[in-house]
């Protein structure tokens, strides 16, 4: 016993050479943070450890100098700067923000800030003709929110020279989160205190200490201004500096103006649109009960369905997951195949309904006092370069069903304007491929305008081009467009309903008549390789560090994001430029015709009276000359009173 009491003894007499002081725990570094969970792809994870990070103020001098804010003066201040500026603007963000600070900083040491709640009319006639003299260069970061803070606040913000948001993306867009207070720990080791609220300055509660709106816009300036300095030669290094200045800079203001406009609705055809999807969803889930003898079983609960699906009914087990077996659509509609019944039918019918249910309703509580939806677009999500739409998300309404199609039915020609005028390229994935490829059929096919599916038929199964049935025809499509995305002969099979080795034959039929592809898509993979990155036809590179990975899974999943990664990500630059080019004619060509929408490949015009046939040209001649490829750019331009009839 006294043996044991003193091997547990505490030490109190141990000569410690390093003073207490030193090993107080200093806090976790936030750039390591965001670098190990950004490769490791951990989100909940990265949440919980940045908690423990360096608290603000602590970051190292060289990387996070100290800010001087200065608010007397202010306004006259920055109506005296030139050159590049650094721009900060704190609203509400979105489309209906408003503007109540404003910092700046230049090349000095000092930088200004602007509380703008009780501006004289002369100072707010000075801050918005500074703020709308395209000669001023400014930096922002998220300048597409500035723009909206400001515009609603009746200024103009012209000259819009970078955005430090953008550039952090390009620098590395597979990383997640692109707030200013993310790239900060980022890339300067610095964390910033989140700031007043809205609500917190409106009650006053600023105080003209350290949350007063001028001071915090001002500090937020000069971050943006040691930021550019830091980001921007790395895009530069990247060999991205044409993409960053000449088409995703330039893109913010075109963004900006089709969410100010947005797109006008039928509020009465989506309100029947949701009754009749609400009402099939109802008849789907009754379907569901009687063929469970009445038995009333939560639809939207996993447990149940596994106990019904698999215990009683008896059906064959799905993929298995941590909490039994899957009940996911995927895995349901494999189910439906192998082993009918009618519950798991009525299952799959409710399901459908009820996510068209929330797709319409989504649309319907989007409409704002305007009568129309103005979507987000923003530029910094998919990591092929490709936009992305949220608030809500007008990506995600089904384009090749007949649902789909009535709610494309619901956005019209809005009040002023005549009619909707939408424009395509046709196959562009394919002829992004017949282009990077150099393949001599592909090309062919596409320089003699036939149907490609129909030309690839007839060679992948040695038939005439008018014997190719409809069948076939699908089998390639599904096919080409597969390879371009990595798909396996086990996702091809999966997806056509085909033995596995029936369409391994199918896909070594078809790189037997298309080598060059086949070619091509072995090199861009050992070409990212050997580089670290892949590259589109416009410069737009992505780091795919995971193709050295020794983790089998990790290293697959990197090579398809190499196949795909420059044929979506060229498409995406092309449909861009051409934004670019649409936008630039109409402007210099007076016409009151404007963008409002833009889906992958697809723009929506709302022409002004008397335009349409300008805008036809227009729409042609600028989706043509977006980019020069091997073979022809094929455009489909349509018209109509509403989206689905404009469509073609």
């Amino acid at each position: 016993m006294r043996l044991n009491r003193e091997l547990n003894h505490l030490l109190t007499d141990l000569e410690v050479a390093v003073p207490l002081a030193d090993l107080e725990y200093p806090g976790a570094d936030a750039a390591a943070i965001h670098e190990v969970c950004d490769a490791l792809q951990f989100r909940t994870l990265r949440d919980k450890l940045l908690p423990l990070a360096t608290d603000a103020g602590e970051a190292s001098p060289e990387t996070a100098p100290p800010v001087v804010v200065q608010t007397a003066g202010a306004v006259a201040a920055i109506a005296a700067m030139t050159g590049t500026v650094a721009l900060h603007v704190d609203g509400r963000g979105g489309v209906d923000a408003d503007a109540w600070a404003l910092g700046a900083a230049d090349a000095a040491d000092a930088a200004w800030g602007v509380d703008l709640a009780d501006l004289s009319p002369e100072d707010e006639s000075t801050l918005g003709a500074w703020l709308a003299d395209p000669n001023i260069a400014k930096v922002l970061h998220g300048a597409k929110d500035g723009w909206h803070a400001l515009t609603a606040r009746g200024w103009e913000l012209a000259g819009i020279a970078g955005d430090t948001q953008i550039a952090a993306f390009l620098v590395n867009p597979d990383q997640r989160g692109f707030e200013l207070e993310q790239i900060l720990q980022r890339h300067l080791g610095l964390a910033l205190e989140s700031g007043p609220t809205a609500g917190e300055l409106d009650l006053g509660l600023d105080g003209g200490g350290a949350h007063h709106a001028g001071q915090r816009a001002g500090e937020r300036a000069a971050h943006v201004r040691t930021l550019a300095g830091v980001l921007e030669p790395m895009v530069d290094e990247r060999g991205m500096g044409a993409l960053y200045r000449e088409l995703e800079i330039p893109l913010i203001t075109v963004l900006a103006r089709m969410e100010h406009a947005g797109m006008a609705v039928d509020r009465a055809h989506l309100s029947t649109l949701a009754d009749e999807a609400r009402a099939r969803a109802d008849r789907a889930a009754e379907d569901a009960y009687d063929a469970l003898g009445g038995e009333r079983v939560n639809l939207g609960s996993p447990k149940q369905l596994q106990e019904v699906l698999f215990e009683r009914l008896g059906m064959p087990k799905t993929k298995k997951i941590k909490t039994g077996y899957s009940t996911d659509a995927s895995s349901l509609h494999d189910l439906s195949e192998k082993a009918p019944h009618p519950f798991l039918t009525a299952l799959l019918a409710h399901r459908d309904a009820s996510k068209l249910s929330q797709i319409i309703e989504t649309l319907a509580q989007a409409v704002q006092p305007d009568g129309r939806i103005h979507t987000t677009f923003s530029q910094v999500v998919a990591a092929t370069g490709r936009l992305s739409s949220k608030d809500p998300n007008l990506q995600n309404i089904p384009v090749r069903t007949a649902e789909g199609h009535r709610i494309r039915e619901a956005f019209v020609v809005g009040e002023g304007f005549d009619t909707l005028v939408t424009a395509d390229y046709s196959q562009i994935e394919m002829r992004i491929m017949a282009h990077l490829s150099g393949d001599a059929a592909l090309v062919e096919a596409f320089a003699a305008g036939e149907d490609l599916h129909r030309f690839v038929g007839s060679r992948v199964f040695g038939v005439a081009p008018e014997d190719v049935s409809p069948e076939m025809r699908s089998q390639v499509k599904a096919m080409s467009y597969g390879l371009a995305y990595g798909l396996s002969s086990f996702g091809l099979a999966r997806q056509l309903g085909l033995p596995v080795g029936a369409a391994q034959a199918l896909m070594d039929d078809y790189f037997s008549r298309f080598g060059a592809v086949r070619d091509y898509l072995r090199s861009v993979v050992e070409q990212a390789r050997a580089d670290g990155y892949t590259e589109t036809i416009f410069g737009r590179r992505r780091y795919i560090p995971d193709l050295t990975s020794t983790n089998r899974q990790r290293r697959d999943i990197a090579e398809r994001m190499a196949l795909n990664a420059p044929i979506q990500g060229s498409a995406a630059d092309l449909i861009k430029r051409a934004m670019l080019g649409v936008e630039r004619r109409l402007r210099d060509e007076g016409l009151a015709s404007r963008q409002v929408l833009q889906v992958h490949d697809e723009l929506v015009i709302e022409t002004a009276a008397g335009e349409q046939d300008a805008v036809e040209n227009i729409l042609r001649e600028e989706m043509h000359a977006a980019g020069d490829l091997s073979v022809p750019l094929e455009v489909n331009v349509g018209t109509g009173a509403d989206w689905r009839t404009a469509g073609h």
